[in-house]
Formats: C-alpha cells, sequence, structure tokens
C-alpha cells in the first residue's frame, strides 16, 4: 500500500490539470525519466552501449571510408580523366613479313602524326626517361628516376607544387639544366627543409639548378621510377645530355570536352603501329592505356564501399535499437503497478505512450550523441596522424550535416524502438496493478 501511495503523491506533485502524469515541457517530467533510466544504471548503460557502438561505427566508418577514398584518389591526383599514355612493347603478332616479339620504339614524329589523325584530342605531349641514378646534395644522396617533360604535360599529370614553379618554355628552348624534384627526394636532400630553389644538384656528373619542388604523389600512375623520387628536365636538354635524338619513350594525351577516351584509343594505336609496321590490332606491341577505364573502376570501387559503410552502419544501429525495445519491454513489465495506477488516477493513453517514448527517446540519444562525439574525435585523431609539413592528406573528419543526419537516425530510432513498449504500457489495467500488488 505504502508504493501506491508513493506514486499517488509523486503524481500529485505535477499539478497537471487532470491531477494525474504528463510529458510537458516541465522539469518533473524529464526528472522522473531519468529517475526511471538511473534506477537500474548497469542495465542502461549496457543498453545504450549497444546504441553508442552503432552511432560510433556509423561515424567511424563514413569518416574513414571518405578518408580513405582521399588517401586512394591521391594515387591519381591531378592525373587528367581522359587521358591515355602510349609507348612500345615487343611486338605479340607477326606481321609484313615481320616476326613477333620485335622490339621497337616511337620517334617525335609520331607526336605530328598523332594530332593530324585524332583531332577530337586537346593535349599530345611527349616523355623521355633514364635508368634511374643518384642525385647529390652536399654529402646527401638520393636515388632517383630521371624523365624529360614538356611544359604542357602539366595539362596531363597536373603538378602540386610546394616551392617553385614547373618547366616552362623558356626552358625548353633555351636547353637549360634545370630539374624539378619530387617529396621524397626533397625530404633526403634537404632534411632541414626550407626553400631549395636556386641550388644545384649532381645527377650523373651533370648540375641542374632546382627551380621546383613537387608535392605530387600520384603513386597509381607514377611513370618515374619509385613514388616521390622523381626529376624532371627540360625535355629538349634531356635530349641533348643523354643522347636520346628524337627517340619518344612515352606519349601522355587527353581529350577535349565530351570526348570519351575509349573511342579514340583504337585510332591512336593504328596511326602509331601503321608509321612503325605494326600490325594495327597489335593491342600489346603498341601499348594504349586509357586513365579513363582506371577512373571508372576506382568510381565503382567506392559506391560499393559506400554501400557496405551504410549496410553495416545502419545494421549495427538496428541492432542497438531492438536492444533499447527489448529492456523497454522489460522495463514496463516491472512497472506494470505504476502504469496501471497511473491509469486509474486520470492518464490518459497518450500520456503513458509519451513517458515511455520519451525515456526511450532520451536513452538513444544519450547513447547516441556520446557515439558521435567518440567517432568525431577518433577522426580527428586520424587527421592528425595524416597531416605533414602542414598539409593535411586526407580529410576523415565528417560534416555538420552529415552528424545532423546520424543524430535524426539516432532520434528516430529511439522512436521506433519505444513503440513496442509503449504499446505494452498502454494495453495495462488498473486492475492488473492491484493483482500485481
Amino acid at each position: 500500500m505504502k508504493r501506491i501511495q508513493d506514486i499517488i503523491s509523486k503524481s500529485n506533485r505535477k499539478s497537471l490539470p487532470w491531477g494525474g502524469v504528463g510529458v510537458g515541457l516541465d522539469l518533473d517530467s524529464y526528472r522522473e525519466v531519468l529517475d526511471t533510466l538511473t534506477r537500474n544504471k548497469a542495465r542502461s548503460f549496457l543498453t545504450g552501449f549497444g546504441v553508442f557502438w552503432g552511432v560510433f561505427m556509423l561515424v567511424a566508418l563514413m569518416g574513414g571510408g571518405n578518408g580513405l577514398k582521399e588517401l586512394l584518389q591521391q594515387n591519381f591526383a591531378g592525373f587528367a580523366t581522359n587521358s591515355a599514355l602510349v609507348w612500345a612493347q615487343p611486338t605479340s603478332k607477326a606481321y609484313k613479313g615481320f616476326r613477333k616479339d620485335r622490339m621497337w620504339s616511337m620517334d617525335y614524329k609520331d607526336i605530328e602524326r598523332i594530332r593530324r589523325s585524332v583531332p577530337e584530342l586537346d593535349v599530345v605531349t611527349p616523355l623521355l626517361f633514364s635508368n634511374g641514378g643518384t642525385a647529390y646534395y652536399g654529402d646527401r644522396k638520393s636515388t632517383v628516376g630521371v624523365s624529360g617533360a614538356m611544359p604542357d604535360y602539366q595539362r596531363v599529370n597536373e603538378p602540386k607544387m610546394f616551392y617553385g614553379r614547373y618547366i616552362d618554355e623558356a626552358d625548353i628552348r633555351d636547353h637549360r639544366k634545370v630539374c624539378v624534384i619530387q617529396k621524397k627526394t626533397y625530404k633526403e636532400l634537404f632534411p632541414g627543409g626550407g626553400d631549395p630553389c636556386g641550388k644545384s644538384i649532381r645527377i650523373d656528373n651533370i648540375y641542374y639548378q632546382i627551380i621546383g619542388v613537387d608535392y605530387n604523389m600520384s603513386e597509381g600512375v607514377n611513370i618515374s621510377g619509385e613514388n616521390g623520387t622523381g626529376v624532371t628536365l627540360p625535355l629538349t636538354f634531356m635530349q641533348q645530355a643523354y643522347n636520346r635524338g628524337n627517340a619518344v619513350d612515352l606519349i601522355a594525351v587527353t581529350g577535349r570536352k565530351g570526348v570519351v577516351m575509349s573511342k579514340v584509343t583504337d585510332r591512336i594505336r593504328e596511326t602509331v603501329a601503321r608509321a612503325h609496321t605494326i600490325d594495327p590490332t597489335d593491342e600489346q606491341g603498341a601499348m594504349v592505356f586509357n586513365t579513363e577505364v582506371l577512373f571508372q573502376l576506382l568510381d565503382n570501387l567506392f559506391k560499393g564501399v559506400n554501400f557496405l559503410i551504410w549496410l553495416v552502419g545502419l545494421g549495427t544501429l538496428l541492432a542497438g535499437s531492438i536492444g533499447v525495445s527489448n529492456i523497454m519491454m522489460v522495463t514496463v513489465r516491472e512497472r506494470t503497478t505504476e502504469i496501471g495506477i497511473r491509469r486509474a488516477i486520470g492518464a490518459t493513453p497518450k500520456v503513458i505512450l509519451s513517458q515511455i517514448i520519451s525515456e526511450s527517446i532520451v536513452l538513444t540519444l544519450v547513447a547516441g550523441m556520446s557515439g558521435i562525439l567518440f567517432g568525431v574525435l577518433i577522426l580527428q585523431m586520424l587527421e592528425l596522424a595524416n597531416t605533414e609539413d602542414g598539409i593535411l592528406a586526407a580529410h576523415f573528419q565528417i560534416g555538420f550535416w552529415t552528424a545532423l543526419f546520424a543524430a535524426l537516425v539516432v532520434s528516430v530510432m529511439g522512436v521506433l524502438a519505444g513503440l513496442a513498449p509503449a504499446a505494452r504500457a498502454m494495453s495495462i489495467k488498473p486492475v492488473d496493478a492491484m493483482r500485481d500488488e
């Protein structure tokens, strides 16, 4: 009997018009929700942990997925998505009396041939490569891959200049002994940092003046040796210094706006192959690599990754919400007497419904917001770990609207988790309270 009197006394303190229990914007209502949830702290904590972990997994997976996508995209950073690379390989087919496995090489005339035969192309630029070497600056050295390029190569693979500039037309015209070094070479030759432009390094007994430092780390399409170790020279000087004559090791091309590269790659191959007496259908001998296919593959990969992230994140969150619903059902069963008495003194089914759903929402929101905050903290630590020289390698942090959406999902899950327990609570009759008591 004392328990019944305590419940009635507690309800009367609310001073509601009908003398019962309400869920208005008053402190007593929220205090009652907190009292109910803290009555069994261990159970509430373990129940909320399921929601906490689900939200944390969702936030962490979304942020981690975005960061991973950026890191992988950096492997192709600056590289034109509508580009193709052409180079010579041993032939795989016999043609016009020539046996297969024949070695051949492209020359400078192939540039003009491609430009005439494929007017849909925007940039057609040659590249030269050496067998590698060692760069020296004082008592420090770095293993490098040397390449020769024209200024328009920037439109195929855009450099990320940390210091200085890229090769320009004057360097090409005057055959200047200048170079652009990449990040790893810069770190090895100048461990103390600072602007190295104007200083000279020695490669193959030739001194080159540094005019720029390129931080482009496009590993996926790196064509000048180990990633970050490239040294770029004016192509005209490299032809002269390495006695390459009119030879071309690789031709990089980009299509004009709206041009689909896969529709012109066959014509590029045929143009080069016919000029060197190679079977035009020999895809291995006259190699044309369409980077457009590579970027499409990357996009499809991340569509699948994003789907998996949402599937795992929402699935984990749903599992946590089901746990909340189950525990709320147990709580309602334990509070049969309390709910029955409230019904007896005037509480409507709507009020009981609001009470139970409020408890469910508060539990899921507190656990969910804790999961969001913890996820944001972990993602921030990942960003700090991927920052070098003040440059952030990838953005792992989720955006404001993403966090708001996660909070909205948690709220909806809280409402849904409370529906079944609330329906059970509304079905309780005052007589059941007396029988239990």
